[in-house]
């Protein structure tokens, strides 16, 4: 298990009975997880005094706020995020890719040479910032206008704003086979893609039916020079190990590995697991 146990602006506080007590900076909130399925009794007094409360409404959610707190910021390492909760619970940030972030610091670093790096599925643009504080040029894709601008926000915090990245607001298929007509080539590829949703012509992507052609239709953007790719992905029924098996049978000969991503629960002594990622390396 990849486990991100270095911030010191985060913490999972305490989990149980559906949902998981986090402090963001100074900002305590409790969101639903349906990941904790196990029935502890409370033993954080965060849970009667967070600031901020994910509840389930119907179909959808609402916050209640015990102070309203429209956005703010965390930092991870020389990184700086902004925090900006949605109407879909999420904060705009996923802390367990910290793990991921720290590996790719330490692989471009490593290979003392500029390093070409596609972010897909890029979103705020956490692994954009985290390879281009390591030295890389990045091109970050992501079809949502509105993550786009998150993230070049948190690239501006982190004091990136003048680092060789490029912003592009496309479908990442579409994007993915124009670059391939033109010959670019790319070092390093991290992928992020959605469990399902559509394109932009209506098209429906589902995760465990697309992944597989799609990660084909990215290997020809591959550099001679690789440096990795990482691939993530929320889909609980898609095991760690069947995505190893995908980038060995697209990307061939090298070392694949995979794992669950988890944070530690501070007040348990336990890991709550939280997405998996697989690594390809040359």
């Amino acid at each position: 298990m990849y486990i991100s146990d270095k911030w010191r602006d985060y913490a999972l506080l305490d989990a149980t009975d559906g949902h998981r007590l986090e402090r963001w900076g100074n900002v305590t909130l409790v969101r639903p997880d349906p990941q904790v399925i196990w029935k502890m009794p409370p033993v954080h007094d965060g849970w009667q005094s967070y600031d901020g409360k994910y509840v389930r409404d119907g179909g959808g959610g609402r916050w209640d706020w015990k102070r309203t707190i429209a956005q703010w910021s965390i930092g991870y390492r020389e990184l700086k995020f902004i925090i900006k909760p949605t109407d879909f619970k999420h904060t705009g940030l996923f802390p367990e890719q910290a793990a991921n972030w720290d590996r790719m610091d330490a692989l471009i670093r490593r290979h003392n040479r500029p390093v070409k790096l596609l972010n897909l599925f890029a979103y705020t643009g956490g692994a954009t910032v985290a390879a281009a504080a390591a030295g890389a040029s990045v091109t970050h894709v992501d079809a949502a206008k509105g993550m786009v601008a998150q993230a070049r926000e948190n690239a501006a915090l982190s004091e990136l704003a003048d680092a060789p990245i490029r912003w592009i607001i496309d479908d990442c298929g579409k994007y993915v086979a124009r670059k391939i007509r033109r010959g670019v080539r790319y070092d390093a590829i991290v992928l992020d893609p959605p469990s399902y949703g559509r394109g932009p012509s209506g098209e429906v992507w589902k995760l465990e039916d697309n992944l597989y052609d799609f990660l084909v239709g990215c290997k020809p953007l591959l550099s001679d020079t690789p440096c990795f790719v990482l691939l993530n992905t929320y889909t609980t029924g898609l095991s760690p190990s069947v995505m190893q098996s995908m980038l060995t049978a697209v990307f061939g000969t090298g070392h694949c590995e995979s794992g669950e991503l988890g944070l530690p629960i501070q007040s348990r002594g336990i890991v709550l697991p939280a997405g998996a990622s697989a690594w390809w390396l040359p």
